[in-house]
């Protein structure tokens, strides 16, 4: 389906932040996966390396971003690469925040602990 309205979005919740997914192969994409991940205010993250490049466009509010240890904030209007297979965090704001998220299908997390996750929206 060419127009995808936000009422039909598939809706997932992880690690407390939101994903509502609108793009994906399971959607009838075939070479992107995009959604909108909404963090409520003062999320602490979970880090974890994705196996697929990532970019998150902020669409409201700020988000504090730690790749490889780095941490930057991240707020309304700038765009976030995250490399493949560099460690990520995402901790929530002083306010909710939402971002618009985009990869390629197939993406797994891996997390400090090793366990390795198959997100749904990005499938």
């Amino acid at each position: 389906m060419p127009i995808i309205r936000p009422h039909e979005a598939q809706q997932f919740v992880a690690h407390g932040s939101t994903f509502a997914s609108y793009v994906s192969p399971r959607r009838g994409a075939h070479e992107l996966c995009a959604w909108k991940l909404t963090v409520p205010a003062g999320q602490i993250g979970v880090a974890h390396r994705p196996s697929n490049e990532e970019v998150l466009l902020m669409l409201d509010g700020s988000l504090s971003v730690s790749l490889d240890g780095v941490m930057q904030e991240a707020g309304t209007g700038a765009v976030v690469v995250i490399p493949a297979g560099a460690e990520v965090k995402i901790d929530g704001g002083a306010a909710d925040s939402s971002a618009w998220v985009t990869t390629t299908p197939g993406l797994q997390a891996t997390t400090a602990d090793g366990a390795v996750l198959s997100p749904p929206w990005a499938q």
